[in-house]
């Protein structure tokens, strides 16, 4: 890549961080996608990005014609967006970008647990021998063995420690519809006990107040009075200090380690195959439509800044209905 394509993606680089906050692995693939604008331009004889026609633009593009639509629709946008800013800079006289058109993202629905599977999950991580005895003796039962003694033993304070931070992270995934990052960066102030609400901080520093329900609260209480602790110990006094969620080292979560805990416990708890933090997001915004909750507040909850992306939970929620018909109706 040329000097003056370089100068002008760290000069937007900076824009991005600092001016219109996004989250690092936007910025990261925005940046990555634009690198490879810029050595294709390179090639193609532009020195500058002044030199960019939307005849570069959409050779480019078809250059990743094998690419999925949701990275085409990405590219499309960095690249909008760079030449939008580089326009208001006086970087480039005209923004070729203007006409260029790219794929409509597919509309794929996500994945979502049913309120009877989100109680196994908690069942599992709440009362882990009970919940595994019951259902060695629910496969007893339908095999006509007996299921033996169930093995009570003692959990260790390690396992212990984790599985109520785990347990307390997935009562409010469940009751917020929060992101596991959002969890992450908690920290104890966010917390308002009296009003039974949380301050989250969401993409683009964007924080709004989320209600608790009962069993989030009391799961939350738990992990502070006896999980939290243990950990603490390690730094109390560290950066972490004032973190929600720590890791057994004494520092703030790590989204990634949360994810893992919660992978195992899905995997543990029912038979779905799904995994990933998010789906207790996209379960809770989907009872709360199915429950009968206005949309807008559901936008309120998720954080979202569009009320398009939140829409997306009615379509799952008529997805439902019609799978219930299909099975249920004698002339479906």
């Amino acid at each position: 890549m040329g000097e003056v394509h370089a100068r002008a993606l760290g000069e937007y680089e900076e824009h991005l961080r600092w001016e219109r906050p996004r989250s690092p692995r936007t910025i990261a693939a925005y940046l990555g996608d634009l690198a490879d604008l810029m050595r294709h331009a390179q090639r193609r004889g532009r020195e500058s990005p002044e030199q960019i026609t939307l005849e570069d633009l959409r050779d480019w593009l078809a250059g990743h014609d094998g690419a999925a639509r949701t990275s085409s629709a990405r590219r499309a946008s960095a690249a909008r967006g760079f030449f939008r800013w580089a326009q208001r800079e006086g970087l480039v006289p005209v923004d070729p970008s203007v006409r260029l058109q790219s794929p409509k993202r597919p509309r794929s629905l996500p994945p979502v647990l049913s309120a009877t599977q989100v109680e196994a999950v908690i069942a599992d991580l709440r009362e882990p021998e009970r919940a595994r005895s019951d259902a060695a003796d629910a496969a007893a039962a339908e095999s006509g063995a007996s299921a033996g003694p169930g093995s009570e033993g003692s959990e260790p304070p390690a396992a212990r420690t984790r599985r109520l931070r785990t347990l307390a992270v997935v009562e409010v995934l469940y009751s917020t519809g929060a992101r596991i990052a959002e969890l992450a960066g908690l920290d104890l102030g966010d917390i308002s006990w009296e009003r039974r609400t949380l301050t989250l901080t969401g993409k683009g520093d964007r924080q709004r107040t989320v209600p608790l329900g009962a069993p989030a609260v009391a799961a939350l209480r738990t992990w502070l009075d006896q999980g939290r602790p243990r950990w603490a110990g390690a730094h109390p006094e560290g950066p972490a200090a004032s973190a929600v969620f720590l890791g057994p080292r004494g520092g703030r979560a790590d989204p990634r380690q949360l994810r893992e805990d919660i992978n195992a416990a899905l995997t543990r708890a029912t038979d779905t195959g799904v995994t990933g933090a998010h789906v207790f997001r996209h379960s809770a915004a989907t009872h709360l439509v199915d429950g009968g909750a206005d949309i807008r507040a559901v936008q309120e909850l998720l954080g979202h800044a569009s009320l398009a992306t939140t829409q997306i939970y009615t379509h799952v929620s008529v997805q439902r209905l019609a799978d219930t018909y299909r099975g249920a109706h004698p002339r479906a």
